[in-house]
């Protein structure tokens, strides 16, 4: 049950909207609303909270600091975003941050007011657009099937050490070959994957899931 929920924003008119649609949902929840990093650190301190309601442009930094300070005194705290701000480095930012929701604040009321009410039943908050972004940032950036398939098993043996940034005499050593052999391997690598650097290969071997 929702009976402390902490509001971050620092403009009024969109504090009094989610100020209300709090309300709606969570009628017997305590609302308290920090207009700034520093006032959200604050309230933070004193109280553990069931949930909080964070904006990421705050007038004194950034309401990640927030969510990651609730985190790390309160993992139980349900944190969940609300903003203008859809592009996928802010939504990946604050996931990786701890977030369990990401809300765009111009959607209608009574979706936001559903998404709020789903958390309790342990689901996630996203937008529509959101979680499309997010479904569109993996397809870009997750495994590659067809690059996998273009490598030897003992090619893939190596880009997974590579990827884990062994050098190539110690994946020489791990895999017992020759370093020129090794070498060997990941010129062929490079030429299959059309990459030319080690740092290229890393990020390969983290998409194909190899790391």
């Amino acid at each position: 049950m929702i009976r402390n929920l902490l509001i971050v924003e620092d403009v009024a008119e969109a504090a009094e909207w989610l100020t209300g649609i709090a309300q709606d949902a969570f009628p017997s929840a305590a609302i308290s609303i920090a207009q700034t990093v520093a006032g959200a650190l604050a309230k933070v301190n004193e109280l553990n909270w069931d949930m909080a309601l964070v904006d990421l442009g705050l007038p004194d930094g950034s309401g990640l600091d927030v969510i990651r300070r609730i985190r790390s005194l309160s993992p139980d705290t349900i944190c969940v975003v609300t903003t203008v701000l859809g592009e996928d480095a802010h939504i990946v930012a604050a996931l990786s941050a701890g977030a369990q929701g990401y809300l765009l604040k111009g959607q209608p009321s009574t979706l936001i007011q559903r998404q709020l009410l789903q958390l309790e039943q342990g689901m996630p908050a996203l937008s529509p657009t959101i979680a499309r972004r997010i479904m569109e940032h993996f397809q870009r950036t997750g495994p590659i099937d067809g690059d996998i398939e273009k490598l030897t098993s003992r090619e893939l043996d190596v880009l997974t050490l590579v990827g884990k940034g062994l050098r190539n005499a110690d994946v020489a050593l791990a895999l017992g070959l020759a370093e020129t052999t090794i070498a060997t391997h990941i010129k062929a690598i490079y030429r299959k994957l059309g990459i030319s650097t080690r740092a290229e290969a890393a990020r390969h071997a983290i998409r194909m899931g190899l790391t």
